[in-house]
C-alpha cells in the first residue's frame, strides 16, 4: 500500500483541523433523490425545546460521549474533560476532571464499562480506566491510562517480521498495526470485546479490548480519508469517507477478516457522519452536500437509499440517534431534530420537529439520551448535548409525546 495524503492550503481553522474533509465546501443538495420531509406541522405544536445550560470552554469542542450521568468532552487542544450532568443546574461550569494527552484534537470518545477510549490527531488511540469516588456532593473521577495503541508489546512482536511492514509513502514503511494519520472515529462491538478505529490514512483497524492487541487492518479501505464509522449489533460495519462513499463490511463466522459486502455512492461530496437507528435497519449519513441520506439495509447487507432529509444550509458535520429521533448538527450553526412518522417502516416520512439555534460556530459533535418517560401522559424528556467550534457545549431539554 502506498499512502498519499492530500493537503489543503485553506487558512481557515476548520480546514486546518480536518484537511481531508470538505467542511467549508458545502455542495448543492441531492436533487436527484426524493425528499423524505413531511409538510405536516402537527408534531411541532406538541414539542418544546429549551437550552438548560451552556458550558463555556477555552478551546473548540471536537468530541462528546455520555457514560451514565457523566458527560465526556474532547477538545481541539488535547484536553479530555468529564462533567457530572446532575450538577448542570447548580454548578454548570464545574468539571469533575480534566486530563491533557497527546497532540492536537481529541477526535472521538467511546465508553465501555469503566474504560474510556479516545482517538487523537497524533495518530494514537488511548485507553483510560475510570475510577469514581462516591463522596457526594464532591463526587470525583480519576483517569488512569491503561494503554496507548498500538501497545509496546504489539509493536515489538510485529516489527521483527518483515511481512508485517507495509508501504505508507515513498521510501517509508510502517507495521500494519500503526495508524499513520489522524484517528478520526471509534466504535465498539455490541459486547464491547472489539474496538474499531478509522483514520485519515484510509485504513480500518480492529482491536481486542481485553489485551489491546490489533487483530486486523483493512488497508486502503477507501480512496481518501475515512471520517466516520458505526457498527450494528449484528456485526455490520459502516464507514464513510471523503471519497464520497459509504462502505459496508462484515465478518462472517469462520472468516479471518472483514469483507466488503456493499458500497454506496449516492452522496456528491465527502461524508462526515454516520448513525444507525436502534435496530440497525436504517443508516443515516451526513455529508458536505447538505443532505442526510436515509438508507435501509436489505437481508444481504446491501443499502437501499430511500431519500434525503433537507433543511440545513451548509455541510452536515455530526449525527445522533435516540429512540425514533435523528439529531443533525451542521456548519450552519444549527441543530435539527427529525422524527419518522411511519410506524410500519414503509414509505417513511420525516417531520422536522425543531431547529435549535444558539451556537455561534459550526456544530462539531452531538449526543442524545432519553432522560425520562411519563407512562401516564406518554410524554418523553430527551437531553441533547452539542459541542461547537465556538468553544461552547450546550445542553438542550426536549419534551414531546412518544408515538
Amino acid at each position: 500500500m502506498e499512502y498519499q495524503r492530500s493537503f489543503s492550503n485553506d487558512s481557515n481553522n476548520l480546514q486546518k483541523e480536518s484537511p481531508n474533509t470538505c467542511i467549508l465546501s458545502s455542495q448543492h443538495s441531492l436533487a436527484s433523490l426524493p425528499s423524505l420531509n413531511s409538510n405536516s406541522n402537527s408534531q411541532l405544536q406538541d414539542s418544546s425545546f429549551t437550552c438548560i445550560t451552556t458550558l463555556k470552554l477555552h478551546t473548540c469542542i471536537s468530541s462528546l460521549a455520555l457514560g451514565g450521568k457523566f458527560l465526556y468532552t474532547g477538545s481541539s487542544n488535547k484536553e479530555i474533560t468529564s462533567w457530572n450532568s446532575t450538577h448542570f443546574h447548580s454548578h454548570p461550569q464545574q468539571s469533575i476532571n480534566t486530563i491533557i494527552s497527546g497532540n492536537g484534537a481529541v477526535k472521538s470518545i467511546v465508553i465501555h464499562s469503566d474504560k474510556l477510549f479516545t482517538a487523537h490527531q497524533d495518530n494514537k488511540i488511548r485507553i483510560w480506566k475510570i475510577t469514581i469516588t462516591h463522596d457526594e456532593p464532591q463526587q470525583q473521577q480519576k483517569f488512569t491510562q491503561l494503554a496507548t495503541l498500538p501497545t509496546f508489546t504489539d509493536r515489538f512482536t510485529t516489527i521483527l517480521i518483515p511481512k508485517n511492514h507495509v508501504k505508507i509513502r515513498r521510501h517509508k514503511k510502517c507495521t500494519w498495526i500503526h495508524h499513520v494519520d489522524t484517528v478520526s472515529s471509534l466504535a465498539l462491538s455490541k459486547d464491547g470485546t472489539l474496538l474499531y478505529s478509522v483514520s485519515w490514512d484510509r485504513t480500518i483497524k480492529v482491536w481486542k479490548t481485553k489485551d489491546f492487541t490489533c487483530l486486523e487492518s483493512v488497508q486502503t479501505a477507501h480512496d481518501d480519508a475515512i471520517n466516520a464509522i458505526t457498527v450494528s449489533d449484528d456485526g455490520y460495519v459502516y464507514t464513510g469517507s471523503a471519497d464520497k462513499k459509504i462502505k459496508v463490511w462484515k465478518k462472517e463466522k469462520g472468516d479471518k477478516n472483514h469483507l466488503l459486502v456493499d458500497t454506496l455512492e449516492k452522496h456528491r461530496s465527502g461524508i462526515n457522519a454516520l448513525a444507525l437507528n436502534s435496530d440497525g435497519s436504517v443508516l443515516y449519513s451526513g455529508a458536505c452536500d447538505r443532505s442526510i441520506l436515509v438508507s435501509e439495509r436489505g437481508g444481504n447487507g446491501n443499502l437501499v437509499v430511500k431519500g434525503a432529509l433537507r433543511g440545513h444550509t451548509k455541510s452536515i458535520l455530526c449525527l445522533a440517534v435516540v429512540s425514533d429521533l435523528v439529531c443533525s448538527g451542521s456548519e450552519d450553526k444549527t441543530i435539527r431534530i427529525w422524527r419518522s412518522n411511519s410506524t410500519n417502516n414503509v414509505d417513511r416520512e420525516y417531520c422536522c420537529l425543531g431547529v435549535l439555534e444558539g451556537h455561534k460556530g459550526p456544530i462539531k459533535c452531538l449526543t442524545a439520551v432519553l432522560d425520562h418517560f411519563d407512562e401516564q401522559s406518554s410524554d418523553a424528556t430527551f437531553l441533547i448535548y452539542s459541542g461547537s467550534l465556538d468553544c461552547d457545549i450546550k445542553v438542550w431539554k426536549m419534551l414531546l409525546p412518544l408515538q
